[in-house]
């Protein structure tokens, strides 16, 4: 007991080490009017570090090492956009999506603790992405993935994602459920999972969104790879083979057939083209040169003058400011907190199918930003989980931490057991 309450103190401290050592900087070297604008950025950081290790300690967990990288990575996004603006000032709307964040992390967190009770919601799930589709198809607007609401924007296609990840999570008795057709033995719920997964990719053609596509196909591939691979399953190396072969030849049509915008961002020279197609690229690429190994300073960078800077190059943003190496330690921070599952993997193999769906998420979603802020990938305008802006985005990933959290703590609870009255 005693140790429990040694490492979690420790692990406070930590924490709390880490927000104040980046306020020192922000204070030394930061782009500041009055001192005023740090006290309130730093108080704003330390009260919700606090208030979160107080109220995680309201519930039941194995462990809260989730818990403490979550409000880690989060408060650091905080002093993040808070100095982006061309000088310190507190970002009130990032601090209250990281808030809105937290909050969906422990909301998931006691959902998604008992998978037993999580098979039975399947068709839930499937009702959900059915309802978020046709919201995108009706109120959207033509070809659009956001909803208007006076100055506050939502993207539904945010909450299909971990909606997605529990679909494709399975168990092992839902894979043993074999019926047989002609000479075939199937699951029927695969060609169910099939289905939606080509509906979706569909929707995320019609809507020009196709920046968004390889985050679905991500977590479908593993999705599908973990229901034909589970434990003493007789799958043939062969047909694993040519499942790859099958996912590989329909990228390349995909990319053969991608529509006009798609095909003049695969072929864009940044560099000739920096008014048009290479503008975000091109000025990103610059702002990590210039921000070097250690960065400029915060609030010194000068990318919040390029369209997105708060998201969708965010990566090269931090780097300008913070320099390289405090942007891949931040990275590294996020690639841990997914890692988690595989450092302690889950009681049950409905959460480790469903950790591993969040994984995927979160990987591809950081590499097609953090690749396309540096020309590596074509552009594709994602966020990357925790760090960019965004409400939408922001509330999503806390709903997968907090996935991540219940695989750490399942509860298992038995069926009751019947009496006999004689």
């Amino acid at each position: 007991m005693y140790i429990n309450i040694f490492l979690y103190l420790i692990s406070c401290f930590f924490v709390m080490f880490t927000h104040s050592a980046m306020l020192l900087n922000v204070y030394l070297h930061g782009n500041y009017e009055s001192i005023t604008k740090v006290i309130i950025l730093a108080s704003a950081v330390l009260v919700l570090d606090v208030t979160w290790f107080i109220v995680i300690k309201l519930f039941r967990q194995r462990s809260f090492v989730i818990d403490f990288l979550l409000i880690l990575i989060l408060n650091m996004s905080v002093i993040f956009q808070s100095c982006f603006s061309g000088g310190v000032n507190l970002s009130v709307k990032h601090y209250i999506t990281c808030m809105v964040s937290l909050a969906c992390s422990k909301g998931a967190f006691v959902l998604c603790r008992n998978h037993k009770w999580l098979q039975m919601q399947k068709k839930y799930f499937y009702i959900g992405i059915g309802i978020l589709m046709l919201v995108i198809l009706t109120l959207t607007g033509s070809e659009s993935m956001w909803i208007a609401i006076g100055s506050i924007t939502i993207q539904p296609s945010e909450f299909i994602k971990p909606l997605f990840v529990l679909a494709c999570a399975t168990s092992v008795a839902e894979q043993q459920n074999k019926k047989q057709i002609a000479c075939f033995h199937v699951v029927y719920e695969n060609f169910a999972l099939y289905g939606l997964t080509l509906l979706i990719c569909l929707l995320q053609w019609w809507c020009h969104d196709l920046g968004s596509l390889p985050t679905f196909v991500g977590i479908f591939a593993v999705g599908f790879f973990t229901r034909i691979c589970y434990p003493k399953a007789k799958f043939s190396k062969t047909t694993l083979i040519k499942a790859g072969v099958i996912l590989l030849i329909a990228g390349i049509i995909a990319l053969k057939f991608a529509p006009e915008y798609v095909q003049a961002r695969l072929h864009t020279d940044i560099w000739n083209d920096r008014s048009g197609n290479g503008w975000q690229q091109s000025h990103a690429l610059i702002a990590i040169a210039d921000g070097g190994w250690f960065g400029k300073g915060a609030g010194y960078g000068n990318l919040h003058e390029v369209f997105a800077y708060e998201h969708d190059i965010v990566f090269a943003t931090i780097s300008e400011e913070w320099g390289l190496v405090f942007a891949v330690m931040v990275i590294l921070l996020i690639i841990i907190l997914v890692a988690i599952p595989l450092i302690n993997p889950p009681c049950s193999y409905y959460h480790a199918t469903m950790s591993a769906g969040v994984c995927a998420y979160f990987i591809m979603q950081m590499s097609l930003n953090i690749f396309g802020s540096c020309n590596l990938i074509p552009f594709t305008g994602v966020t990357i989980p925790f760090i960019s802006a965004g409400g939408s985005s922001m509330m999503a990933s806390g709903l997968m931490a907090g996935m991540l959290m219940a695989s750490q703590s399942p509860e298992i609870k038995n069926p009751p057991v019947r009496r006999s009255t004689q």
